[in-house]
């Protein structure tokens, strides 16, 4: 059975670097492991990825970015892959967009920047559960 992957979508190089980081010691090869620094590069990877039968387990992705807020981003992936299991990291997400993402996303969890590394990935953890139990 191929691999699965797990997104990152951040405009910050070194956000995105810090958390390919521990996703790799925490989770090792058990996945493959994209990385965008746009909402737009994102949703061309995912888009790649689903035409090449890849499963997309689960996305973490920062609300404020260049070109589409988060939210945004988050209703469009729900549309086309309602099954991956989505994590927004936030320093600066508004009341009303994290209740977006949860009403039309269905936004699993939201975390605040900077985050506590254990409950990243504790959150990382218990959504792949939950996407492996819906797959």
């Amino acid at each position: 059975m191929p691999k699965s992957v797990i997104l990152c979508v951040d405009d910050e190089v070194v956000i995105l670097d810090s958390l390919k980081m521990q996703l790799k010691r925490e989770f090792g090869d058990n996945y493959f492991y994209e990385m965008a620094e746009s909402a737009d590069e994102a949703l061309e990877i995912l888009d790649e990825l689903s035409e090449d039968e890849v499963n997309i387990l689960l996305l973490v992705s920062d609300w404020l970015m260049p070109g589409m807020r988060g939210d945004e981003f988050l209703v469009l992936v729900h549309q086309k892959f309602p099954k991956t299991i989505k994590i927004m990291l936030t320093g600066q997400a508004d009341s009303e967009a994290i209740e977006r993402a949860v009403n039309e996303a269905n936004l699993f969890r939201c975390l605040c920047k900077p985050w506590d590394g254990k409950e990243l990935l504790k959150t990382i953890r218990l959504g792949l559960e939950l996407a492996k139990n819906n797959g």
